[in-house]
């Protein structure tokens, strides 16, 4: 007997076969931020044989309010390299496979094969709806989380024949329609709540103790400390598919140029000659703003293309870097060719602080 889990082992609904099911079983955790955090540290803990990191980013300064594995002195460091460090710091006993990327259409179905149930943990919904497309062609259950300021909601999807993420929400939204976290912010307890919700599931997902949470969304709301429940019914063409979608949108990855926040600051120290697109909301921009950065919001980015010159260096910019990726792809499509602002304003403040 393993005395490192007496103390679930030991629980007469879960028991020896419980715990040896989590010890064969491989889950794949989509994201390394706010709700992938408590998912992996709990699953980790448990004994989940197989733990797969998907994560490409970067500690950032704002990321510390609610991802608290990182510490101060990894700001700037690889959020997965860090985490995976400090989890077999946590139990040696855990195999990891890393996959330092983002999902995308040409790798997602090689990653997920390799899994018995996927964790999205992502803050996009180009990445849900690339989960839940990839889990249904190759069969595989997903535990989905998403938050917002005080809320989060939570569901299993794609469980034994029952309804997928298209079921409860059939078509994406575009990129700039919901802002995640970074735009929208949230309060940072509110990551720790869903994800450890999203690990529950996980391991009723994969020992078959309790009720799944499949068929039903569990709303949260931290200001009035409520949970609710939302019965929904599965959809017969969304519970098959053969391949993946042509496109899914703009997943937060601009192919064209990009600069640093350090090689932008120190371009507005030396009163640099260029012109800087900020594409938030008009609230956003009226809290804090580069001094002579020009406002158009994203969303009417194509109805104020003269406002753009073209005989000097443009950046785009927004709070974390996500629309002005977006807002660079659009302008390119029109041949009008700008500069992504890493980190946003979010990333510049900071570093004006430090």
């Amino acid at each position: 007997m393993n005395m490192r889990y007496i103390r679930q082992t030991v629980l007469k609904e879960f028991g020896d076969a419980a715990q040896e099911k989590l010890a064969k079983a491989k889950v794949l955790v989509v994201g390394v931020g706010g709700l992938g955090i408590p998912v992996l540290q709990y699953l980790n803990a448990m004994g989940v044989g197989t733990l797969g990191l998907v994560e490409a980013d970067t500690v950032d300064i704002t990321n510390l309010q609610r991802q608290v594995l990182y510490t101060e002195a990894e700001v700037g460091a690889s959020k997965l390299a860090t985490a995976i460090e400090k989890l077999k710091a946590q139990n040696s006993n855990t195999l990891f496979k890393q996959y330092n990327t983002f999902l995308a259409k040409d790798n997602v179905l090689d990653i997920v094969s390799g899994f018995d149930v996927v964790v999205d943990a992502s803050d996009n919904f180009a990445t849900r709806y690339l989960v839940n497309d990839a889990c249904i062609i190759l069969n595989k259950p997903f535990v989905s989380g998403a938050i917002q300021g005080f809320e989060g909601q939570l569901s299993v999807f794609n469980y034994k024949g029952g309804p997928t993420y298209r079921c409860l929400f059939p078509n994406m939204p575009s990129a700039h329609e919901i802002p995640n976290c970074n735009e929208n912010g949230v309060l940072g307890v509110v990551p720790g709540i869903i994800g450890n919700l999203q690990a529950l599931e996980t391991v009723k997902l994969l020992t078959g103790v309790g009720e799944v949470l499949s068929g039903e969304l569990l709303l949260f709301n931290g200001l009035h400390q409520t949970y609710n429940k939302i019965k929904f019914a599965a959809v017969n063409k969304n519970l098959k598919r053969t391949e993946l979608e042509d496109s899914y949108g703009d997943n937060g990855c601009a192919t064209g140029a990009s600069i640093t926040i350090k090689e932008f600051k120190e371009l507005v120290d030396n009163n640099t000659n260029f012109q800087l697109i900020d594409v938030r909301t008009i609230n956003e921009y009226n809290v804090y703003h580069i001094p002579n950065s020009i406002h158009i919001p994203l969303a009417e980015l194509d109805f104020h293309l003269s406002k753009i010159k073209n005989n000097t260096t443009t950046y785009v910019i927004c709070q974390s870097g996500k629309r002005s990726k977006i807002a660079q792809n659009q302008l390119a499509e029109k041949t009008i060719s700008v500069v992504n602002v890493e980190g946003g304003i979010n990333a510049f403040k900071s570093i004006e602080i430090v």
